[in-house]
């Protein structure tokens, strides 16, 4: 059967190859904290020891036994205790000047703040009794010693980074960076600062999915604009054998100028090529041999009209990548949302530009073509629709939001 005839894939069985193609890396590396952000853990991380270290108070004020204070009672202050202090135990009938994060003294229960309490040359008079534990943090309420704070897989955010720091860590163990071999084909294309003959167009591509595989976290290897030939486009899939994987981007369509397809079935094997989805019909998944002493390479080709690249990346490139560098959450958070337009849907299972409006409803840009970039730029997500779906304002629809897409 020829490509043109076979069946095509639905997305999420597309998806499914895709990831089971994927194989987390074996290899950790040890990073600094500073150079950690955006990794993937390789190891749990577990708590040494108990977060806070010692019960402490929340308050600035006067750190008391409970069962000792009564209203208008006058206590003497036996000491003063600042955050990283030393302590005594609290004498039997004394208060003790306490401060925010500052380590309770052995015999306190309970801490009053300072705006309930009236302080003076023979002591301090409270407004009222305190119940046991008020305004005290004790030991290990934040993170038990021995707890698993971070898990194995999980994509390490600066908030992560300050946890590791709180229980002493200075490098954590992470996975290797994927590198990707980038290049786009199409005789038309120009770089930017080039002057455009008639015809051409500027290469947005390339500045698009550059930036998406370094958000991720990949060493983009970047091969440029390949002419439309065969043997050129077999000679650079062969340059990015270096590379765990090669996207391309246009070529992968039946045209007599689409020369991709067959590259990569001259230079290894296809296994994926026709998808129900729109934008982005056209895509390429498969495998190119290994150069002599080398290895294997994973190959995805993209569509070439700027959108198609654009959501085929998002949908297929971004989590077969996030699990090839051994993370375990790799689909997009989804948000249920009321629509705010109508629209009847295409066989193909589509993904809408779309933002939300001020009142939380979703809206679809107007051109959803697959050459309008401004589309991508305008808005803040893509509904993901059905195939054959007709949405009506005010039913409820998938909403992918950019700012998981792209983070």
């Amino acid at each position: 059967m020829t490509a043109s005839a076979s069946p095509m894939l639905t997305v999420d069985a597309a998806l499914e190859a895709l990831l089971a193609g994927a194989r987390p890396p074996e290899a950790v590396e040890h990073v600094r904290l500073e150079e950690a952000d955006g990794r993937i853990l390789a190891e749990d991380v577990q708590a040494g020891f108990d977060v806070p270290g010692d019960d402490r108070s929340a308050m600035d004020g006067y750190a008391v036994r409970a069962a000792e204070i009564a209203p208008g009672r006058r206590l003497p202050v036996s000491q003063r205790i600042a955050a990283g202090g030393t302590t005594q135990p609290l004498a039997p009938g004394s208060c003790a000047r306490i401060f925010t994060g500052a380590p309770l003294p052995l015999g306190a229960d309970a801490v009053i703040m300072q705006e309930e309490a009236q302080a003076d040359a023979a002591g301090v008079a409270f407004e009222r009794a305190p119940a046991p534990d008020e305004w005290v943090i004790r030991r290990g309420a934040d993170i038990a010693a021995g707890h698993t704070v971070l898990r194995a897989g999980s994509r390490l955010t600066p908030q992560a980074l300050g946890l590791a720091a709180s229980l002493g860590h200075a490098t954590l163990p992470v996975r290797p960076r994927l590198r990707v071999a980038l290049f786009s084909t199409g005789d038309e294309l120009r770089s930017p600062g080039e002057p455009l003959v008639p015809g051409a167009i500027y290469n947005s591509n390339r500045y698009v999915l550059a930036a998406l595989l370094r958000r991720l976290g990949c060493v983009v290897d970047d091969l440029g604009i390949v002419e439309d030939a065969l043997d050129a486009t077999r000679a650079a899939l062969r340059r990015g054998l270096a590379a765990d994987l090669v996207l391309t981007c246009g070529g992968v369509s039946v045209g007599e100028e689409d020369h991709v397809k067959a590259a990569v079935e001259a230079e290894g094997r296809l296994d994926l090529w026709r998808i129900a989805v729109k934008p982005g019909k056209p895509l390429a998944f498969g495998q190119l041999n290994a150069a002599q002493g080398g290895r294997a390479a994973h190959f995805i080709g993209l569509p070439g009209n700027p959108v198609s690249a654009f959501v085929t990346f998002l949908i297929f490139v971004r989590p077969f990548l996030l699990k090839a560098m051994g993370a375990t959450v790799v689909t997009p958070r989804t948000l249920t949302v009321p629509a705010a337009f109508a629209h009847r849907g295409d066989r193909r299972r589509e993904f809408l530009r779309a933002r939300l409006d001020d009142q939380g409803r979703a809206v679809i840009h107007g051109d959803q073509r697959s050459a309008v970039l401004t589309s991508t730029v305008w808005g803040d997500g893509l509904i993901d629709m059905p195939s054959g779906a007709a949405i009506e304002p005010g039913q409820p629809v998938r909403f992918l939001p950019f700012s998981d897409l792209l983070a």
